[in-house]
């Protein structure tokens, strides 16, 4: 017993469980955290977990603890917890939640694109699930303004509906289908709007560099610039197979004799199949880029790669940062 409690004083709960250098690393972390069953989990739990992890951090892990309890116990921290404040997240906000809210909003978006109201209504709940999911997770090192999110919300809102109403005027005569794929193009061209403009901070006043032992070298905004546009790719990538393959399904089953009797259950097959979709998708699309972006100088601003090399000369050759989720 002695060694299994000396094993678990020196157990480092904040390393990995699989290596993030690797795509497929990165997808077993994010299906681990991204695990919709976490959402259900009691208040009282979560708060066990996160004595567990800060006791564990202190290497004060309480006897007869098992390392399966301490893995539990980070899984649901992770889940539920702000990595750069500790704070409990609300539950719509969570990752863990993308998969449940996701295949409501998603299913709804697909059923009901043909009328006016529902697109604009079902773009506009969509936008501010993505606000409160943006915010919820924002990176805590470069806090937001509350006007600044109130502006990309409604720009955002008010890109997915122009595009989604646009589109759907534009695509009228086209041929069915093609009316189907205009709540995809809605999502992504909100996508390229409200992380932007969420993160503009970062844009402008660039985001914190740091060599590889985590001191801090500087601000650069083309590494924001980096890894806002991989968020962009990730959150889009995430939308795209349910999105772009759910209507050509739908536009098959709803030819067939037995489904025009069952309209009324079109609605929920469509949930239960975004639901299919994103289970896999989210993981993936999280997973699509390191979380710790590794970048070369040569990328950063001149006036930057002046600063490093007059201060460490060529011991810096790459620097890294966080690029947010």
């Amino acid at each position: 017993i002695a060694e299994m409690e000396a094993d678990l004083s020196s157990f480092n709960i904040d390393a990995p469980r699989w290596d993030q250098c690797t795509f497929l690393g990165r997808v077993k972390h994010f299906f681990n955290i991204t695990d919709p069953r976490t959402v259900f989990v009691a208040e009282q739990e979560l708060d066990w977990a996160k004595a567990m992890v800060e006791k564990s951090r202190m290497g004060v892990v309480p006897p007869g603890t098992q390392v399966e309890q301490l893995l539990y116990a980070k899984k649901l921290y992770d889940s539920a917890f702000h990595p750069d404040t500790g704070e409990k997240m609300n539950v719509i906000g969570r990752m863990s939640f993308q998969v449940p809210g996701g295949m409501i909003i998603t299913g709804f978006m697909l059923q009901f694109y043909r009328t006016m109201p529902a697109v604009i209504f079902w773009q506009w709940v969509n936008q501010s699930f993505n606000a409160l999911v943006n915010y919820t997770n924002r990176n805590a090192a470069s806090p937001t303004s509350l006007r600044q999110m109130a502006l990309s919300y409604v720009t955002a809102t008010t890109t997915a509906v122009a595009t989604a109403v646009g589109m759907n005027m534009l695509t009228k005569r086209a041929p069915p289908l093609v009316g189907r794929w205009v709540p995809f193009a809605a999502v992504a061209a909100a996508n390229c709007v409200n992380i932007p403009m969420m993160r503009q901070q970062e844009i402008i006043q660039g985001i914190c560099v740091k060599d590889r032992n985590h001191s801090e070298i500087g601000h650069s905004r083309r590494a924001a610039a980096i890894g806002i546009t991989q968020v962009v790719i990730s959150r889009i990538t995430m939308a795209a197979p349910g999105m772009i393959l759910l209507p050509v399904i739908m536009e098959r089953l709803e030819k067939l004799h037995f489904m025009q009797k069952v309209k009324a259950l079109h609605a929920p097959l469509q949930v239960m199949l975004s639901g299919c979709f994103l289970i896999f998708m989210v993981p993936v699309a999280c997973g699509l880029f390191p979380q710790r972006c590794e970048l070369s100088v040569f990328y950063l601003e001149p006036e930057l790669q002046d600063t490093i090399k007059a201060k460490y000369g060529e011991s810096v050759p790459y620097v890294y940062f966080n690029k947010g989720l």
